[in-house]
């Protein structure tokens, strides 16, 4: 077993390897091909007018209007920009590069800002979820950006020879890869133990996001499910074969990631109801849009706040 674990080790670091570079030579021919093309597909005003207000602060209030929580001090913000992964800063700007590219081409829109800059990734995430009204298919569109991070084998493959006959194994490996390849994007993390299905606790297979950085950013907490923990666990348990469940708290903007353990319909729920931010740049008025009501996202920027996300309100399935 220990000479197997070595051997799954190396092939893994070939094929992260592998796909690196492979990432590396897709970015610059895409980049290439994309910014030759763009400006063909310009922004609908209901995406200009919600990325500008998403990637605007609110004023923090220590004490919410009831129904809102306030989630950290922004006075205590960390210095994201220095927080880095283990394998460095150059390799999260490549990350972080790559990650912006394939999202630009799976919404269809790009920001302005350069590709190194972490608030044109923020625009490029409001824009997708002002264009589309179906929360569903933001987290469709999501999922997507994730698989093409990807060689179109490796999934399939990793749950085939990973996932189904080693699991543990396979939760602690992704713990860690997630550790290495998501610092960039979420801020500073620590592996930790976890709760696993069947009610043990699995040693080393979680991942705790001390703060993170996307839900501060976005300040906007059906943006943090439509956009992040709904595809991301979609992607690792449908594409991958590894259960995963995600547990933002969103007073600390803490994230507690439990690779083993499969998402149950009360931790969806408890996800879902939770109070819109008060920090929330649209103050929770997207509801009519995303229920296929409204004129568009611009247009209810301003309409009468919420006490739940509107984005998650069981009254907006679809």
């Amino acid at each position: 077993m220990k000479s197997f674990a070595l051997l799954a080790h190396a092939v893994l670091a070939l094929v992260m390897r592998a796909s690196v570079s492979l990432a590396f030579i897709q970015h610059h021919y895409f980049r290439f091909q994309y910014q030759a093309h763009h400006l063909q597909a310009e922004p609908s005003d209901a995406a200009v007018g919600a990325a500008t207000a998403t990637t605007s602060s609110s004023a923090f209030s220590p004490s919410p209007p009831p129904g809102f929580v306030s989630g950290p001090s922004p006075e205590d913000k960390p210095d994201y920009d220095n927080i880095h992964g283990p394998l460095g800063k150059a390799i999260d700007g490549l990350f972080l590069r790559i990650f912006r590219l394939r999202m630009a081409e799976k919404v269809g829109v790009d920001s302005d800002r350069p590709y190194d800059d972490y608030q044109g990734l923020m625009e490029l995430t409001a824009a997708l979820n002002a264009r589309y009204s179906d929360r569903e298919q933001v987290q469709a569109i999501a999922q997507d950006v994730l698989r093409s991070l990807f060689p179109s084998w490796l999934p399939t493959q990793y749950a085939i020879l990973f996932s189904k006959p080693f699991p543990a194994f396979s939760a602690r490996m992704n713990a860690w890869a997630t550790w290495w390849a998501g610092t960039w994007l979420m801020g500073e993390c620590e592996i930790n133990d976890c709760e696993i299905d069947g009610g043990g606790i699995g040693r080393n297979q979680g991942l705790l996001v001390k703060r993170c950085r996307f839900l501060e950013e976005a300040g906007c907490a059906s943006v943090c499910v439509n956009s992040c923990k709904q595809p991301t666990q979609s992607f690792f348990n449908e594409d991958m074969g590894l259960p995963l469940t995600m547990t933002p708290d969103y007073d600390t903007h803490e994230c507690q990631f439990s690779f083993g353990l499969t998402p149950t319909a009360q931790s969806e729920l408890d996800a879902k109801d939770t109070p819109c931010l008060s920090r929330c740049p649209t103050n929770g008025s997207m509801r009519k849009w995303h229920s296929g009501e409204g004129e568009g996202a611009s247009a209810v920027l301003a309409s009468t706040p919420t006490r739940k996300c509107s984005l998650m309100d069981e009254e907006n399935e679809q």
